[in-house]
């Protein structure tokens, strides 16, 4: 059964369906078929959200997968959207947190890129989310090949488990991106011009 290394992780070949609505301006969504699917990262159980401005990546590839909860019994269900390089302008992340003693509810807030010229970069950067939205752009797309397949886009070769369904594209730009995930991984990310606060109460990017 073949894997794939991401970040130093092992992934196990899975039977995963999705689903993309792609088009001009559409956001992309995941399905999960019947099957045996393999964990491909663990979660806290918490999920965040971020927004951007514009985010311009490089070196595209979405797939299917699951993120497990430390107590290794709960599991949800993700797109698995990686990028070799990404741009992010206006970056924003907030988590919230219910019900902290003495406090009541908390976010966590943090910002970078927020200046024209100087915007979040990351390199190998994955994103499991479970919810998109913006208006995209993606250049040289493939649509429902075999993932860890080796067609005219690099992404998809190193990226991806073997097997199931995937989509890669040279590049994806995406307008007013708003996202929730349940884990972000990357090589490096600088973050130009980082600023974190907390917040009481409900205080989220959007």
């Amino acid at each position: 059964m073949e894997s794939v290394a991401r970040g130093g992780t092992r992934w196990r070949r899975f039977a995963v369906v999705m689903v993309p609505g792609v088009a001009a301006t559409a956001a992309i969504g995941v399905a999960v078929a019947q099957g045996a699917l393999a964990a491909s990262f663990s979660v806290s159980g918490q999920q965040f959200k971020v927004s951007a401005d514009r985010l311009e990546g490089d070196g595209f590839a979405q797939y299917g997968g699951m993120d497990v909860e430390s107590d290794g019994k709960t599991g949800h269900a993700v797109a698995v959207s990686s990028f070799d390089d990404a741009k992010l302008y206006n970056m924003c992340q907030s988590v919230v947190t219910p019900n902290v003693p003495l406090v009541g509810t908390i976010t966590l807030k943090l910002s970078a890129g927020t200046k024209k010229d100087q915007p979040a970069v990351a390199h190998n950067l994955y994103v499991d989310l479970d919810d998109l939205s913006g208006e995209a752009t993606f250049e040289d797309i493939d649509i429902g090949v075999a993932a860890g397949a080796k067609t005219r886009g690099p992404a998809l070769a190193k990226n991806t488990p073997t097997g199931g369904f995937a989509q890669q594209a040279r590049k994806a730009t995406i307008e007013d991106v708003k996202q929730t995930a349940w884990a972000t991984t990357a090589g490096t990310f600088k973050l130009s011009g980082l600023h974190m606060s907390l917040h009481k109460g409900v205080k989220e990017c959007y």
